[in-house]
């Protein structure tokens, strides 16, 4: 089963997913990113961050969601990977919560779709159902 840890809460497209505070290095407000020609269709581009080159991710892409309005005011959640950082891009970030061990469940058989398959497990939250997000999976460009 998972353990729980404190979580960075974030939201693509309405969905609420959680990331282990941990891994997260920062948090970004909206940034330009500098677009990957022939890169696959799930990098936003690169983001500058004070001097180090980073890829930025974009979470709607990843998941098979549509994208963000043009004027939307999207966030990077720069998470800590072997490899280096990498930025997440997010409609939102929310709060820091501390699941407790009864709240976390596995991931239900009804859920399908790219969601599923970047999930760990769900925690039971009072504003709705939280995905705790795979890091790693969600990051893995082979196959994209």
């Amino acid at each position: 089963m998972i353990e729980p840890h404190s979580l960075v809460t974030f939201k693509v497209d309405g969905l609420r997913f959680g990331i282990d505070v941990a891994r997260v290095q920062e948090v970004l407000r909206a940034t330009t990113n500098t677009r990957v020609p022939l890169a696959p269709q799930v990098i936003g581009g690169l983001v500058n961050l004070r001097g180090e080159i980073v890829v930025a991710l974009d979470m709607r892409r990843r998941l098979g969601l549509p994208d963000a309005a043009r004027d939307a005011q999207r966030m990077n959640l720069v998470v800590r990977t072997p490899e280096g950082p990498i930025s997440l891009i997010v409609d939102e970030i929310g709060e820091v919560m501390e699941p407790t061990e009864d709240q976390l469940e596995r991931i239900p058989d009804t859920l399908r779709g790219p969601v599923r398959q970047y999930a760990d497990g769900v925690v039971k939250a009072s504003g709705g159902p939280l995905l705790i997000l795979n890091v790693e999976r969600a990051i893995d460009m082979r196959g994209s």
